[in-house]
């Protein structure tokens, strides 16, 4: 029971007083809200409204509806009891036949004021008894109070509230707070009046997290700011995760049958609701919500080559696996075979959800939908799936990868070979709030990935190399003696005997460029400006002693990141460069960064990735030198694990930029070659499926866009990250604009990485950029050039922080200094000035140190 409902009665509502309302009460309505609200469809109308169009609103989420007697009567045995209530007035409940009655398990009561206190509560007793064992609501004309709420609580009935008379505020005359509706008619039976509160886990199926208390102050805040609030019994008022980062959203709050206690349903963040960092204090998770986190954990850690690693990456098989495990499932007889193959279908099932960032809660809202649906489907399967196939009759080990003759299942694979297209809008036609939403990049939840890393980090800090080993064994793979390896790195190396001489050829290449353009950037001669006579100001710079290079490896190669970081260290001529990568399973280096790390100067290798690299570098080791600012890209848990320790006092450390997806933005117009603009766009699509790709068609004409879409979709099939392509074009934009200004204007407010001009001109375009982390000018300048060896770093801000940031540069890797002489002549002349001026701010000390000298 719901100690009261809400009445959507106006045209405009306040979001905030709705998302308020939604979590403790169902809002009766006739329009869309909120996901999360418990919605009653309100009928009011029998003759604008046909049962169609309700069956309709009811397949579409709404819970309930409540119709006029007349249109019950035509919904009875198709609509189920369970969703349908009656709209009545008081006066009409006698025209309600036995037939209709036990049709429905609710009734809506419209009343009239009883001497200006309310519903008669006598009478709606009696007509609660005629509806016997259905739910009451009662709206009437006057403010309810909490004492009427309480006295129709206690005949089992609930009032309804037009949100015109719902408040976030205080209680008065005209409008009643959503939290005294809520706790009129709850009752503590302890004597420091606190309720007992169970916590559960909306996304994980009523799992129970912990028990705790509330009280009035407590529950209030809670509705107001939808975040988890309890009461202490210590130390009063309780906002949960605040110093740990185990924040709550609260997604409902119910009372429970005695009126004693509730229960916040809640989307738990951070490591779990229980101190002990565990997702509840009854234990760990299991079934769905365990294999979920296991899952999601080998996502990110799974050793390259593992079984559990080619799933996420090789879509075919994964796809096949998912196929032979359903016709296993088909297949299976006796109660045990069926338990055991539905286990193994929905492991790959998750595999595959897991992979495409779909949550069980995400899979659950959609049977929660299919459950509310009122119409039926005919219950007829696709044709494939209906022609007769024999069993194969060898079977493929769990562990192999189908072949498209290997099986009869192989031959109804869906088609992965459809065309791959990115969506269209037309500036000129979008609203300012939609034009808002093309700017925005996805939510980075940083903050429920820094209370991931947080305990990686403190382990590190701790425990110092020997967590480092530790977690490198876990992660990595790899087995280490010392996480730190020494010079010389090449050649005498064992590993760096393996590169290959082309590659060490491109190196030496790319590095002389880089070096050119990065030493050309180096602040050196100092700034002298003499600001009045005998006063002379000095900028000078310094390079940082002490920096740490993140290089992401472990099987892969990267050694232009070495190259794009190293670089700028070495000619500001950092006193100490720290290179950290994971290392191969065999503990060893790729020879690749080997050599980048020979050719930059660098002082150690850190054999070791992840946010355990990041906390080394921070903090400093037994063997690992602490560094003074950290660089380099990395994954979610690297960036994290950055945030996290440039906001350590301790640490004393900082961080070249934020960082998030790689993204491109391209403008062209009609004098652009479609081939190249489609090929700079997929550089950029196939780095992940998050990544943002944007075309902005200058006055484009539809024949060459046509052209440029044909050749993303011909070029992306071509390639062997086709299926991140294909999942990365399909969110990616085209934004049509009438001519260059209004593209660059559109581009300036994005920010992009990457900026790319197609442009008749493209040069003298090249002033009107304001905010990129880089720009490629020209049909014949590929964003490629820039990744590995033109010069310029790739080193870039992404997420829109182009208007913030600059790419890392030399003087990334320097801070600058001022100083000032000032003679005795030009302190007889600034000196007076100071001392006024200090006075002004009423530090004597600071006038004096000036008087003492000119005898003042």
């Amino acid at each position: 029971m719901f100690p009261f409902l809400a009445l959507l009665d106006t045209e405009h509502v306040d979001e905030e007083l709705l998302l308020a309302v939604s979590r403790v009460a169902p809002v009766i309505t006739s329009r869309s809200t909120p996901e999360s609200t418990i919605r009653y469809l309100l009928v009011e109308d029998s003759t604008s409204t046909d049962v169609n169009q309700i069956i309709t609103l009811l397949d579409d989420g709404a819970d309930k509806a409540i119709v006029p007697l007349s249109l019950a009567k035509s919904l009875l045995g198709t609509v189920p009891a369970h969703r349908l209530h009656l709209l009545l007035d008081v006066a009409n409940v006698s025209a309600v036949s036995d037939s209709v009655r036990n049709a429905v398990s609710g009734v809506l009561l419209k009343t009239s004021a009883s001497s200006g206190f309310g519903p008669d509560v006598d009478l709606v007793h009696s007509v609660s008894r005629f509806f016997v064992g259905a739910e009451v609501y009662v709206l009437a004309p006057d403010l309810p109070t909490p004492s009427i709420i309480r006295k129709l609580a206690a005949i089992g009935a609930s009032v309804v509230i037009p949100f015109s008379q719902l408040t976030l505020g205080s209680t008065s005359q005209k409008m009643i707070s959503i939290t005294d509706a809520f706790l009129a008619p709850i009752v503590s039976d302890r004597s420091d009046g606190l309720f007992p509160t169970v916590i559960s886990s909306d996304p994980h199926g009523k799992r129970s997290l912990g028990l705790v208390y509330s009280s009035c102050e407590s529950v209030a805040e809670s509705i107001r700011t939808g975040k988890g609030m309890y009461h202490s019994r210590k130390h009063g008022l309780w906002r949960k995760g605040e110093t740990s980062g185990a924040t709550q959203d609260v997604v409902r709050i119910r009372v429970d049958c005695d009126t004693d206690a509730l229960e916040f349903s809640v989307v738990q963040h951070g490591a779990g609701f229980c101190h002990l960092n565990r997702a509840s204090c009854f234990g760990d998770l299991d079934g769905l919500a365990a294999l979920e986190r296991t899952l999601a954990s080998r996502l990110v850690d799974a050793p390259e080559g593992s079984y559990t690693r080619r799933l996420f990456k090789d879509e075919e098989l994964l796809r096949a696996k998912i196929m032979e495990e359903a016709d296993e499932l088909c297949r299976a007889k006796t109660k045990e075979e069926v338990a055991f193959e539905a286990a193994d279908l929905i492991y790959f099932t998750v595999a595959r959800c897991v992979a495409a960032g779909v949550s069980v809660k995400d899979i659950e809202r959609s049977l929660d939908k299919k459950a509310m649906k009122i119409s039926r489907r005919p219950g007829n399967a696709k044709q494939q799936w209906m022609s007769k196939t024999e069993p194969p009759k060898a079977q493929l080990s769990k562990a192999e990868t189908p072949r498209a003759s290997s099986t009869p299942s192989s031959k109804v694979l869906p088609d992965r070979n459809g065309p791959i297209q990115m969506r269209t809008v037309d500036i000129s036609s979008v609203t300012p709030e939609d034009r808002a939403k093309l700017l925005k990049r996805p939510v980075l939840r940083s903050d429920e990935m820094i209370a991931k890393v947080k305990p990686i980090v403190d382990n590190v800090r701790a425990r110092g190399d020997s967590a480092l080993c530790e977690l490198t064994a876990k992660f990595d793979k790899a087995q280490l003696d010392t996480p730190l390896l020494l010079p010389p790195f090449y050649p005498l190396a064992p590993e760096a005997q393996h590169l290959d001489p082309a590659v060490r050829d491109a190196i030496d290449a790319a590095y002389s460029n880089v070096y050119k353009f990065h030493a050309a950037q180096i602040d050196g001669a100092p700034l002298v400006v003499e600001t009045m006579p005998g006063v002379t100001c000095t900028r000078f710079a310094r390079p940082i002693a002490r920096v740490g290079l993140y290089v992401p490896g472990g099987t892969a190669v990267l050694p232009s990141t070495a190259l794009m970081l190293g670089v700028p260290a070495q000619v500001a001529g950092c006193e100490k460069i720290v290179m950290a990568t994971p290392p191969r399973a065999d503990g060893s280096i790729s020879p690749e960064v080997l050599y980048v790390a020979h050719k930059v100067g660098a002082h150690a290798i850190l054999r070791a990735g992840g946010a355990q690299a990041v906390a080394a570098l921070a903090y400093g080791t037994e063997t690992v030198p602490k560094v003074d600012k950290i660089f380099g890209p990395g994954n979610q848990w690297v960036t994290a694990a950055k945030m996290l320790v440039q906001n350590d006092t301790d640490a004393m450390v900082s961080i070249d930029m934020p960082a998030g997806p790689s993204e491109v933005l391209v403008i062209a117009d009609d004098t652009c070659n479609p081939a190249f603009v489609a090929a700079d766009l997929l550089s950029q699509a196939e780095h992940g499926i998050d990544s943002q790709v944007v075309l902005v068609a200058s006055s484009l004409p539809e024949t060459v866009l046509a052209q440029v879409e044909e050749e993303v979709d011909k070029q992306a099939h071509a390639l062997g990250r086709v299926d991140i392509v294909r999942e990365s074009v399909a969110k990616s934009l085209i934004v049509k604009t009438q001519g260059p200004e209004v593209a660059m204007e559109f581009s300036n407010d994005y920010a992009p990485e990457h900026l790319i001009l197609h442009l008749r001109d493209a040069p003298a375009w090249v002033d009107h950029v304001k905010n990129a982390g880089s720009v490629f000018v020209g049909p014949y300048s590929p964003e490629s050039c820039g990744d590995y060896a033109s010069g310029t770093n790739h080193t870039l801000p992404t997420n829109g922080y182009a208007r913030q940031f600059s790419g890392v540069n030399t003087q990334s890797f320097q801070k600058h200094i001022t100083s000032q002489e000032v003679t005795m002549e030009g302190l007889q002349t600034l000196g007076p000035i100071v001392a006024t001026l200090a006075d002004c701010e009423g530090l004597q000390a600071h006038a004096n140190a000036v008087r003492i000298r000119l005898g003042m």
